[in-house]
């Protein structure tokens, strides 16, 4: 197969400058970001999953080292974390966040 991975990631936003800017700041994602190798997962999820927020299509997850530091650093910035003792086992450690504009995000520590 010739796809060697993912290319980006769109979505729309109310203020675009605005929320690149909360990226970058808060998870060192500007514009242009050279990836460490990893796993990606790429997995649809039924219509009535109760993984993500029901009113959006979308949940970016993303493959992070030291999971407590960046929690840490997160909530120091007033930026609301969601951990789960449930959510944490054989895939490794997760963290939930949401953008400015509500958008999900999965911080994972494989």
């Amino acid at each position: 197969m010739a796809i060697q991975g993912i290319g980006g990631f769109f979505f729309r936003s109310n203020d675009p400058e605005a929320l690149g800017k909360w990226y970058e700041d808060h998870l060192g994602i500007g514009a242009w970001w050279e990836q460490k190798a990893g796993p990606t997962v790429f997995q649809p999820f039924p219509v009535g999953s109760d993984y993500f927020p029901a009113d959006r299509q979308t949940m970016l997850n993303l493959r992070v080292e030291g999971l407590d530091a960046i929690v840490a650093k997160l909530e120091q910035a007033g930026i609301e974390v969601i951990r789960k003792a449930e959510w944490d086992g054989e895939y490794g450690r997760f963290a939930r966040i949401h953008d400015p504009e509500g958008n999900p995000i999965e911080l994972w520590e494989p």
